[in-house]
């Protein structure tokens, strides 16, 4: 009886975090609008340049230890022409790398703090992710970059239909106002980026509700198939829109021995796409059809590369073997590199500031 009620308060709390979740966009549209001037004041003086861009969503994304909330917010600024579409770009992009090295900080002051765990057991699922993140969206961020002018106006043309026609959100018009008229717009913007960010942890927690042994017996076993691996990662995020969630499926799977690292690195690639279709959703829900083809594009150029190391996945793998067996017999090196994902992106934001 008990387990037939709480699997009926399931689909009731995704509705009800999806519904919060909705709220949340829509009160950063309202209130990022309202407080237009006083953010581009700000932003200006923070942000000088593309480099910046890509520089402040990363660190923004390590204070969240969330991407979509820093990908949703450049698209509300976006919506206010602070943010131009090759900034866009580079700070949805900076999201993923950010959010993706928040796991090695977190393993890695565990391991300096306590050294409770060696250093591969403490870092070593996190390691994995963020160099296959790199890997991915390094090239993917350049790439996109450069050929952006060339590339944005198709993918403008093949999202221009890309609107809802008619405004579901306007439903919470009379309290997104209120908040933003009582408190300010400049706090409300606050309010609705804690209030999106809250709206995240609780659907990660709500699935952690979700039954996951019967989708470990069910997939684990066609993980030796990289493109299997690969599609079962993608399908379970773009599901979920909770890469917390699909990579936490198959933690135990792999530190039980079950998944092999060969093996799970396609299904990383995959869940690494499906990230991003919440963001093309805020997108959509925001009215942005020419935001919408921003992050349509960097998920096409994200596609092509990583299928393009799909289909070299054995010499591919090596090469994240070889890196990831280094950083952690290497504590020097690992040392290193943790200087390194601090530093990148603080220089980003900091060397066009000092060269203004």
């Amino acid at each position: 009886m008990f387990d037939r009620l709480s699997s009926a308060r399931l689909p009731l709390g995704a509705v009800g975090v999806i519904l919060l979740f909705l709220f949340a966009v829509h009160l950063l549209g309202t209130a990022t609008e309202a407080a237009a001037p006083t953010i581009e004041r700000v932003f200006f003086q923070v942000v000088v340049g593309d480099a910046s861009a890509l520089g402040v969503s990363w660190l923004g994304a390590y204070v969240l230890a969330n991407g979509s909330v820093i990908a949703a917010l450049a698209l509300s600024l976006f919506s206010v022409d602070i943010v131009s579409p090759p900034q866009l770009f580079l700070m949805v992009a900076g999201s993923r790398l950010g959010a993706a090295a928040v796991v090695v900080f977190i393993g890695a002051l565990d391991y300096f703090q306590k050294k409770r765990y060696s250093l591969r057991k403490a870092v070593s699922m996190g390691l994995l992710t963020f160099l296959l993140t790199l890997s991915i969206y390094l090239p993917v961020t350049v790439l996109g970059y450069v050929t952006s002018p060339y590339l944005h106006a198709p993918f403008r043309a093949a999202s221009r239909g890309w609107t809802i026609g008619f405004q579901p959100l306007a439903v919470f018009d009379p309290f997104t106002v209120a908040i933003t008229t009582s408190i300010g717009p400049v706090l409300s913007v606050l309010v609705a980026v804690g209030i999106l960010f809250g709206s995240l942890k609780l659907f990660d927690r709500l699935l952690t509700k979700v039954d996951t042994a019967t989708l470990r017996q069910r997939f684990f076993s066609q993980f030796q198939h990289a493109w299997v691996s690969f599609a079962i990662g993608l399908a379970v995020t773009t599901v979920t829109t909770s890469v917390a969630f699909s990579l936490g499926v198959i933690v135990p799977l792999y530190n039980r021995g079950y998944v092999e690292r060969d093996e799970l690195i396609p299904y990383v690639l995959g869940a690494n796409l499906g990230t991003l279709f919440d963001t093309l959703v805020v997108a959509v829900v925001l009215d942005l059809p020419f935001g919408a083809a921003v992050v349509l594009e960097l998920l096409a150029i994200a596609t092509l590369v990583t299928l393009g190391a799909l289909t070299v996945h054995d010499t591919y793998s090596r090469f994240i073997a070889t890196v990831y067996d280094r950083l952690l017999d290497d504590r020097t090196a690992f040392t290193a590199f943790i200087l390194m994902l601090l530093l990148v992106p603080l220089a980003l934001l900091l060397v066009p500031l000092a060269l203004r």
